[in-house]
Order: C-alpha cells, then structure tokens, then sequence
C-alpha cells in the first residue's frame, strides 16, 4: 500500500536556482544590516520595511508571481534558494514574509481578476504587509472550530464580528486574510467556511500586540466589531474556505523556514568551537549537520512538487513537524553543552543568542500548526486512523 512517505522523490536544485545564490549573498553583503547574532537570530521575526522595500527593489519580493503584476515570475526552486540564504544570514524579513509566502499566492490562485490587479503588485513592492487571520482564543488549534463570521449586509457586502489571536505582526500589518463561518455552525466543521481580505485601518477592528516571553511583541491579538467589508474582500468562492487554507498552509509548512529557526544560533556555536577546543563536541555539531541535509532533502522534495504545480498537504505536516522538532533540539542541545563546563568563559553574545531562542523555540511547534493537530494529519496520511 502506498502511503505518503512514498512521495517523497530525491530533488536537486536546477542550475538556475543555484546560480541566484551568489547574487543574493552579494546583496546581502551591501545591504544586510549589521546585526549581532541575538538579533539575527529573530530572522523571519524581524521587523524591517525599509529592508523588505530594498529586497522588492531587487525583484525578490513576490519571486513566484506573475510578471504581469509585479513579481519575477521565478520558480519554486529559486524562491528556496532566496529564503534559505536569507534565514541563513539572519535577514529581517518578516514585514513581507506571509504577504510573498502565503497571501500572495493565495490571492493569484483563487482571487479574482481585480483583487489580483490591486493587491499583487503592492505585495511585489513590499508596500502591502500581510497577516494570518486562521486561530482564534476558543478553537485552539481546530481550525474548524472558528467562531467568527461575517453576514450579508442589506444592499451588499458583509458585516464581521469575531477575534483572531497569534497573527504575527497584526499591528503592523495594512491586511488579514481571515477566515471566517459564513454559514453553518461550528458542528458543520469545515462546511461553511470563507476567507476575506481584510482592511485593518476599517473602522471596528481592533488589534492588541502579545508581548512574548522573550520581550518581543510578533503576536497580536485582533478583535472584528460588525466591520463592513465589501463583496470584493471575499477571496475565492463562499464556503471554499477549508480548501483554500489548506492549499495556503502548503506553501506555509513546507520551505527552509521550517527547518532553520535555529540556525543562526548554530552557526555562532560552531564559530566558538572552531576557537576552542572544539573536538569533544564534534558529535554533536556532525549530528546537527546530518539532520540538516535530511531535512533540506525532504524540503527540496517538497519544493519540486510544489514547482510542479501539487499541493502536497500531508508531506508538508511531516516535513514541518521534523523541521520543528530539529530546531527545538539545537537550542536545547546547545544550552546543554554550555552548561558542562560552568567555569570556561562563554562568548558574551553567544550566550545572548541562545538565552532569545530559547525563550522562542516553543512557539515552533506553534506556528503553522501544532504538534499535535500535524502528527494526526500524518496519522491519516500513514493509514494509521
């Protein structure tokens, strides 16, 4: 019986792919800001528009989408090597991350012409930041559960009321692909669900910044108070919603995002071995590198799928489950080793570095789907339920 891990077919980089790194690392090298490791190490958690406008400048805003509105109409490939060399320096590319990832492509897939015409190009520009409108305080991680909902309006257009939580960047973001019942009860699962594009500066949307445990504040939380959107904020058909989110969380799940949370505190570790006595830790340090080219070979998996035009939903839970739990491990691992020797003197930054993520490693198995929610979708996909 086949089973999904028989779809996961060895990929390699075309030669067109791999010719972009060079040109990306030379961008970075000019443009990169400099920043110690504790800060790059919030990568696609950092925060910097003036930076994602200079990436768009250089046509890697919106790499994937159509010429015709803005993008550079590149390859799935091309966007992997892009974000790879990106997480690997420990870029601030979190104002237009979900907006290039996710809503971008979700709007050309299954927006309408004008919706396309409007949006697209101001992604591509990294003049519209985007964010994820899908959990909510009361349904946990089912997503079917929502409560949300958004009503026809007499004469037209929709009224919202309901709340969103964890939306990364929610109070710095212009919109929210939110989705909302707009038929049916929460018994009907995933019946009766939409998604619509929403304008946070409308009047009766609120939106309350979570500061986390690390002394950020990535997560907001938005409250929807009968908030008048027109009919042309509806993204896809009525009811399509479940569908939609699910080809969304493909692209979401299933790149090097998911694999390199940690790396710019992996890196930093190395660099001091490499200045110590680095041997007695080589094990470790080679095991880190051997789970690394697993999962980089799953993703690239994934990656030539997706370049093929699929959606592969269930290998993208297995492959952002095992990237999770391997970004989780390093600072763990890392903090471990530290601590064996409590009188050899510790790289002041080095230790900042892993302090921040730590403190952030568990929102990993957060984001993009919980452990738990992701391993019964495996589950299923095994035939194991």
């Amino acid at each position: 019986m086949n089973t999904v891990l028989d779809t996961f077919e060895p990929a390699s980089l075309p030669k067109r792919a791999q010719a972009l790194r060079a040109e990306v690392r030379a961008f970075l090298e000019r443009e990169m800001p400099a920043l110690p490791a504790d800060r790059r190490a919030r990568s696609w958690l950092g925060f910097d528009a003036d930076f994602s406008r200079k990436l768009a400048n250089r046509g890697w805003v919106g790499v994937t989408l159509p010429q015709a509105f803005g993008g550079a109409h590149m390859d799935a490939f091309s966007r992997f090597v892009l974000v790879e060399e990106l997480l690997m320096a420990g870029a601030p590319v979190s104002a237009h991350w979900i907006a290039e990832r996710q809503s971008g492509p979700l709007i050309q897939k299954f927006g309408t012409d004008s919706q396309r015409a409007f949006y697209i190009p101001r992604i591509c520009r990294a003049e519209a930041f985007f964010c994820i409108g899908m959990s909510e305080p009361n349904a946990g991680s089912d997503l079917a559960s929502v409560g949300s909902r958004a009503t026809p309006r007499p004469g037209g257009g929709w009224s919202l009321s309901g709340r969103k939580i964890w939306s990364t960047n929610g109070h710095r973001c212009h919109y929210m692909i939110a989705l909302v019942r707009t038929s049916g009860t929460a018994e009907d699962r995933h019946k009766g669900l939409s998604q619509f594009i929403v304008d946070l500066s409308l009047p009766g949307v609120t939106v309350r910044p979570i500061v986390d445990l690390a002394g950020d504040a990535h997560f907001s939380e938005v409250f929807f108070d009968e908030v008048h959107l027109d009919d042309d904020a509806l993204v896809g058909q009525e009811g399509s919603g479940w569908t939609q989110v699910n080809a969304e969380l493909a692209f979401e799940r299933s790149g090097p995002e998911r694999i390199y949370s940690s790396v710019v505190l992996l890196d930093r570790w190395i660099d001091w071995l490499r200045r110590q006595d680095g041997r007695r830790h080589a094990a470790t340090a080679g095991r880190f590198a051997t789970h690394l080219a697993a999962l980089r070979g799953l993703s690239l998996s994934l990656t030539a799928r997706l370049a093929a035009g699929e959606s592969p939903v269930i290998e993208a839970a297995l492959v952002k489950e095992l990237g999770t739990t391997f970004e989780q491990e390093i600072p763990a691992v890392i903090e471990a080793v530290l601590g064996d020797s409590p009188g050899e003197p510790i790289d002041a930054e080095l230790l900042r570095t892993c302090a921040y993520v730590s403190q952030i490693s568990p929102t990993y198995s957060l984001r993009g789907g919980t452990r738990e929610i992701l391993r019964g979708m495996i589950a299923r996909g095994l035939g194991l339920r």
